[in-house]
Order: C-alpha cells, then structure tokens, then sequence
C-alpha cells in the first residue's frame, strides 16, 4: 500500500503551509546533498521562504560563484551585467593594489627586502629618508610650540605672582591700619 496522491496546488491553511514546507525543504536539501554525495555532481540549491528567510545547500567540490558561472555559460543567460563586471574588477584592482601597499609598508618596515634590487633599495631609502626629514620637522615644530607655551605660562605665572604680591600687600597694610584704629 503506497501513498495517496495530493494535488498540487496552493495550501490554503497557513499552518499546515508552514508545516509542509518545513518537511519538503528539509526533503529538497537532504536530497541535493545526497546526488552530491552520491554521483560526484556538482550541486547548489537556494529556497527563499514566504517569510523570506533563504536556505542554501553548495556542494563542497564547488563555490556558488562556480555554479552560476557554468550556468551562464550554458544556458547563454547574462546574470551578471556590465556594472557588476566592472564592480568585480574593481574589487579585484583594490585588491592588488592593497597587496601592493602591504609589501610597501613591509618594505618600510624594514622585512623582506632581500628580494628588492639596487635601485628600488635607494629609492626606498630616499623615501625613508624623506619621511625621516619630515618626522623631524613636525618634531620641532611640536618642540617650538612647547617651548612658545611654556613662555607664555612662565609669563602669565609672573603677573598672577605679582597680583598676588600687591593683593598681599594691600591686605596687609588693611590689617596693620585696622589695628591702628
């Protein structure tokens, strides 16, 4: 005795909708991973729900990006258009040229710079040398800033002194009149 056959249609009943879907999702992503498994295929399954939550099964042999790549090229429909193309090269030239700049600051720091050649040694040095140059202009331009700082403190340090001598003086000249009275 087999199973009674269902007709395919949309259920009506949210809950018994949610139920089944539930049970048939879990099916669906059991199965992909079995033909994966089983038959060496490549495989990429992705569900959005009605609540659109997404569930997705890639077989571990592949990528996603993988997949749709060979889907494109066999179905012969454009899934990406010129303006990701050129995002992805963009990406890719960002990429490069942060690889770029992390040999550089390595370079700079001083590591793997046996692989470098006499000229990009000098020119390394040239730009370290300059850094050097402006590292030590900010220096004493911090330094002169201090030094005009603390001139100004010492000056305004002499005059509260001097107001606090003439306060003093006032004040004691109240007290020694007071006791004349």
């Amino acid at each position: 005795m087999g199973r009674g056959k269902i007709e395919i249609k949309r259920i009506e009943n949210s809950s018994n909708r949610q139920v089944t879907y539930s049970k048939r999702k879990n099916g669906i992503l059991k199965k992909a991973k079995e033909i994966s498994v089983l038959c060496d295929a490549q495989v990429s399954l992705i569900i959005f729900g009605a609540s659109g939550k997404m569930h997705e099964y890639i077989s571990p042999s592949t990528t996603l990006i993988d997949i749709l790549d060979r889907y494109q090229r066999a179905s012969g429909k454009t899934l990406w258009d010129a303006k990701h193309e050129n995002l992805s090269n963009e990406i890719d030239r960002i990429k490069k040229e942060n690889d770029s700049m992390q040999i550089e600051l390595r370079h700079l720091k001083g590591e793997d710079i046996t692989s470098l050649n006499y000229k990009e040694l000098m020119a390394l040095e040239n730009d370290l040398d300059k850094g050097l140059n402006g590292i030590r202009e900010k220096k004493m331009e911090v330094h002169r800033m201090f030094k005009r700082n603390g001139k100004i403190l010492e000056e305004e340090n002499k005059e509260l002194n001097f107001l606090l001598q003439q306060h003093m003086a006032l004040e004691g000249a109240r007290n020694m009149h007071g006791q004349w009275i």
